[in-house]
């Protein structure tokens, strides 16, 4: 979990909700992901609060020579595939698949702002929505393995939520307003 306001990270124990690390970020951390024993954090430095890729590994830290420019500076949220890091750019709508040096492979339309997404069964969801004036975000489904995917909504998301990841039982977003942790699952589709 990061925290933007402190500039620092920390390690929760999922049974009991405590802190049991606590590291300081080398910027603002706006995002995380699990990359095969690291994890893979957007951070913004300096006054433009321009964003990089950086790659921290629990009893090593940060690594300031795997350090990764975002395209064009910019970027969010993040999620894996098992072999590509996936970056969204909150206002250009797009997620961009990169490897992992930071080259960008593919840009996918998501048609709307995005403020989290997650791999689940090899398909994307993403928290897709406006920020302004209503704070009014929606899950959607797609799969990049398809040329040209579309993203489908599936749920309303009835708070101001960021961030996205799933479990393999749930979903886990912040409800960013309540300064809380919110768990759920999606509803399920009927069968034909």
């Amino acid at each position: 979990m990061g925290s933007r306001d402190l500039r620092r990270i920390y390690a929760i124990d999922p049974k009991t909700w405590r802190v049991i690390e606590e590291r300081e970020a080398p910027g603002i951390p706006w995002a995380a992901v699990a990359t095969n024993g690291t994890l893979r954090f957007t951070i913004g430095e300096g006054p433009d609060d321009d964003r990089y890729i950086c790659r921290f590994t629990p009893k090593v830290g940060f690594a300031e020579a795997d350090r990764i420019a975002c395209p064009e500076f910019t970027g969010s949220y993040l999620s894996y595939d098992g072999g590509h890091l996936y970056m969204s750019q909150w206002y250009k709508h797009r997620i961009l698949k990169l490897n992992m040096t930071g080259n960008v492979l593919r840009v996918i339309d998501v048609g709307a702002e995005i403020c989290g997404h997650t791999f689940v069964g090899g398909l994307i969801y993403v928290l897709r929505g406006t920020e302004q004036p209503n704070e009014e975000w929606r899950i959607a489904r797609l799969d990049p393995r398809r040329d040209a995917p579309e993203a489908q909504d599936i749920a309303v998301v009835p708070f101001a939520s960021r961030s996205l990841t799933f479990d393999g039982e749930r979903f886990w977003s912040n409800h960013r307003a309540a300064n809380e942790i919110v768990s759920f699952c999606l509803p399920t589709e009927s069968k034909k």
